[in-house]
């Protein structure tokens, strides 16, 4: 193509306007907005531009441009956020948004959400109530806590709690418990934007008591410890636990904080997994303040939870950035039904997602397998090589290290295509569905694929394999 010929081909691209008129009663375009119309057609040009100046054969009848605008246009208007299939295996999958919401939750944020509520309003005096009533009690309840409130997050109900009470002074930890959580998040950078001084204690694998008591200072304003859910430490360790530091809080006139991550109401090792401290055995202990997620091992929303003494919940209410950190009443919903649940153990495991696909018996993982391996056999046998595995399954978000829980995964080796071909397409398809590979192998994992995704699992892998 000449130089003059791009010259030609360029000078005779239509207009915008004249483009949008087209539009205007092209059925295509009906139902979209028309500042997108309007970029999507710019966008069309701009590619076609693109192509003239590289010297490729381009159409550039309106008829061409239109269509490629309209592809644009579905693309602009598709949601961002959408449904996935998790068959990676990972419970909490912090990449595909954690926990899953029980029924309760979901039907009380649709209720809450669709009408007016006393979010800050007590009906029993007609005046301003506070909006952490919902859930001040019920977490009373069920951890033996004086006082409670809740934050857009754990990270927040960190970072909130130390400001609140050691903003200016020294914050005692241990070496060994300055974590790092996903996303680069590490203890020492929340305390330090808190406001608070950091005076680490002991080593990386073994700390005293003793280091504790000889970091005592006028200057000293907390002992804080945090739960190392998503890593462990194992040799020649030593770590001082929790009751011993309140001893020694309660003798120096110190405060004692506890974050526990990944906080749970439940014993988990009634159900045969690794015993994890209950938020219940930390207020138990004396600890002035317990901070914890509300979306890992407890099952519900994205929140930050933070229980313990009166008078320290009290000054952590009347701080200024507890407004700039609370949840609004979607969330404030969720948790509520969530946590209600909790009241009736059996009904909680039963009823929340997480503790569901983290208790499930091996027999039960097995008839999931079965029943899935049936349908892709049934619809793709001749395509791939399909088959049954026993293998490991991960709690993820932080909490459990280390823990493998047996599970049973169907395997697929593709005839036609290479198995990352393979999963790139079922991401990629819609719904999107996440597995994971393996020994050169796409492995589907049924711990945390829900009742009912089976079907759409094997029909978008049977069109996937049929395409090639």
């Amino acid at each position: 193509m000449t130089h003059s010929d791009k010259h030609a081909m360029l000078k005779n691209l239509p207009g915008v306007d004249h483009l949008l008129e087209l539009a205007k009663t092209n059925i295509d375009f009906i139902d979209i907005p028309r500042s997108v119309v309007v970029d999507s057609l710019r966008d069309a040009l701009d590619h076609i531009r693109k192509n003239i100046l590289n010297s490729v054969e381009t159409d550039i009848s309106d008829k061409t441009i239109l269509d490629s605008a309209q592809i644009f246009a579905k693309e602009k208007i598709k949601p961002k956020l959408v449904n996935i299939i998790n068959a990676t295996g990972v419970v909490l999958h912090t990449n595909l948004g954690r926990a899953l919401l029980c029924e309760d939750a979901l039907n009380n944020i649709r209720s809450i959400s669709q009408s007016f509520s006393n979010l800050e309003m007590n009906i029993k005096t007609g005046k301003r109530g506070i909006r952490y009533e919902a859930i001040d009690e019920l977490i009373c309840e069920l951890t033996g806590a004086q006082s409670a409130i809740a934050v857009n997050n754990n990270a927040g109900a960190v970072f909130l709690a130390l400001n609140t009470i050691a903003k200016g002074r020294e914050v005692v930890v241990s070496r060994g418990e300055l974590v790092e959580i996903g996303g680069s998040f590490r203890v020492p950078d929340v305390m330090s934007k808190s406001g608070c001084i950091l005076k680490e204690v002991g080593t990386t694998n073994r700390t005293h008591l003793k280091d504790y008591e000889n970091a005592v200072c006028d200057q000293t304003g907390l002992f804080l410890k945090v739960h190392a859910s998503n890593y462990k430490i194992e040799g020649f360790t030593a770590s001082v636990g929790l009751q011993e530091l309140v001893k020694l809080g309660s003798d120096k006139n110190i405060p004692i904080m506890e974050d526990l991550g990944s906080g749970t109401l439940i014993d988990f090792s009634k159900y045969g997994l690794p015993p994890e401290p209950t938020i219940a055995d930390s207020v138990n202990s004396g600890a002035d303040i317990v901070t914890f997620s509300g979306d890992k091992l407890l099952g519900g929303p994205q929140a930050g939870i933070i229980i313990g003494k009166k008078e320290s919940i009290d000054q952590i209410k009347k701080n200024p950035l507890t407004r700039a950190l609370r949840i609004d009443k979607m969330t404030l919903a969720a948790l509520e039904s969530t946590l209600k649940l909790y009241r009736d153990e059996k009904k909680a495991i039963e009823e929340i997602p997480t503790l569901r696909m983290l208790t499930i018996s091996f027999k039960e993982i097995c008839q999931k397998a079965e029943l899935l391996f049936k349908i892709i056999k049934e619809e793709t046998g001749a395509l791939a090589d399909i088959d049954i595995a026993d293998m490991n399954s991960r709690p993820g978000g932080g909490s459990f290290p280390q823990l493998n829980l047996a599970t049973r995964c169907v395997t697929i080796q593709p005839k036609n295509m290479s198995v990352s071909r393979l999963e790139v397409k079922m991401r990629m398809s819609q719904p999107a569905i996440i597995g994971r590979i393996e020994d050169n192998k796409y492995i589907l994992d049924p711990r945390t694929i829900q009742t009912g995704q089976e079907v759409s699992i094997s029909s978008t892998l049977k069109k996937i394999l049929n395409k090639k």
